[in-house]
């Protein structure tokens, strides 16, 4: 039967490869637990023929300029091989080495483009409706914005905005049969999908031809289970009686091979009680020492980049969908919010001093040492407002800070420990 409850939605990626070039998809090797309400979908890009003379007040045609495509993921409790998913593809460059059983994963920035192309690396997306409505792949998705966000008495949170170039495969298919209009069945190109009559039934969703110059459609009444597979239908409304014309058939072939979803990783999401933040210390290359320790004042922090990236239809792209990605200049941010317990923010904000900041949430300990791990290191941040204000009858403080590019250390070192061995490879 045909099931469209969103529950039954999934969405897999190749996280641990990153794409050889634009537009060449990969195969997904992991499955992420995302938002029910998440989809990656097509941006249509079309345009009526208002603006032209065509001897009518209004527009009479609809131009097809291809599509780009989008969406968001959504992580309601933060796993850390999901943060090191969006932070390896939004940032752009993974250095693995082994930790324990498990490896630690340092991303940072990519100083430069990847290719001439993109300018970060890209990922294939496989996402299924429901249960059998559709599965799509979506070649060259890009990690356009992301934020990860901790609030008392939380789980830690994720998400990140995709932008793809637009090409894409669907499981349903639509086949063209030239036969003639009065015909009662219909030979496709390929089996259809399905065990039983029912399914093959139900896989074939419409079947529509031509009469004169109008579409009509049928009704199918059975499918066989042959390699290719007859359809039994009624002949199109209004047929002439032998006139040879086209029929669109939309249906479900047996599935490709990129259509089989990979394992989901299973891993203790983070709690917010888990997490550390150290304001003020300094990064020395290898780990982040002094600082002011912020606990139970921190109300909450987050952490957000945005590569605003230019998905552009360049020539020879294949003119349906897109063939350059492009940053156009990455800008992160971080919002912090606390009961003000000394005036730290307010002599920064006053001297306008750059300073250290250092997140640090451990979870589950997955061999003898070693915790799943979730590190943010920022080695330079200025203040640019801090905010006064009252919450629940206590002084509030609000800081808006800008992550600044280090001459030394960049502007973020993000550090994952888990037991996936790589990301964006």
């Amino acid at each position: 039967m045909l099931n469209s409850r969103a529950n039954l939605n999934l969405l897999a990626v190749s996280a641990a490869s990153r794409e050889t070039a634009i537009n060449t998809p990969r195969t997904p090797d992991t499955s992420l637990l995302v938002d029910v309400g998440d989809y990656l979908q097509l941006d249509p890009r079309r345009e009526s023929n208002a603006d032209e003379a065509n001897g009518r007040e209004e527009a009479d045609m609809i131009y097809d300029n291809g599509a780009t495509a989008s969406g968001k993921l959504t992580f309601n409790k933060l796993q850390p091989h999901q943060a090191a998913f969006i932070l390896a593809y939004g940032l752009g460059n993974v250095a693995t080495t082994s930790a324990g059983s498990g490896y630690l994963h340092t991303i940072t920035p990519i100083s430069a483009d990847v290719d001439i192309d993109r300018s970060n690396p890209s990922f294939t997306a496989v996402q299924r409706l429901g249960q059998t409505i559709n599965k799509r792949r979506l070649a060259s998705c890009f990690v356009d914005a992301l934020s990860l966000s901790f609030a008392t008495d939380n789980w830690v949170k994720g998400s990140a905005t995709i932008k793809a170039t637009g090409l894409y495969a669907d499981t349903v298919v639509e086949a063209e049969v030239t036969a003639l209009d009065n015909v009662t069945s219909l030979t496709l190109p390929t089996a259809v999908a399905g065990a039983t009559a029912q399914e093959r039934l139900d896989n074939v969703q419409i079947v529509r031809g031509l009469v004169g110059s109008a579409m009509r459609f049928t009704t199918v009444t059975a499918v066989s289970s042959a390699t290719p597979a007859v359809l039994t239908i009624a002949p199109l409304p209004d047929a002439v009686g032998g006139s040879s014309t086209t029929y669109k058939i939309l249906y479900t072939p047996p599935e490709p091979a990129w259509a089989t979803f990979p394992p989901r990783i299973t891993e203790t999401p983070l709690r917010v009680s888990q997490a550390c933040l150290y304001l003020g210390g300094n990064w020395n290359g290898t780990k982040f020492f002094g600082g002011k320790s912020m606990g139970a004042e921190l109300k909450s922090f987050e952490y957000s980049l945005n590569n605003n990236l230019q998905v552009e239809f360049s020539l020879c792209a294949g003119g349906a969908y897109a063939g350059r990605c492009l940053r156009d200049g990455r800008n992160q941010t971080i919002k912090l919010s606390r009961e003000m317990r000394n005036m730290l923010l307010q002599q920064y904000m006053g001297s306008n001093e750059y300073f250290g900041l250092q997140v640090l949430c451990e979870g589950a300990e997955f061999d003898t040492g070693h915790h799943y791990t979730l590190e943010l290191i920022f080695p330079r941040l200025g203040l640019l407002a801090a905010a006064l204000s009252t919450a629940g009858k206590r002084v509030a403080e609000a800081g808006d800070l800008q992550v600044l590019q280090h001459t030394g250390y960049g502007s973020v070192i993000a550090r994952v420990k888990n037991l996936v061995s790589a990301y964006a490879v």
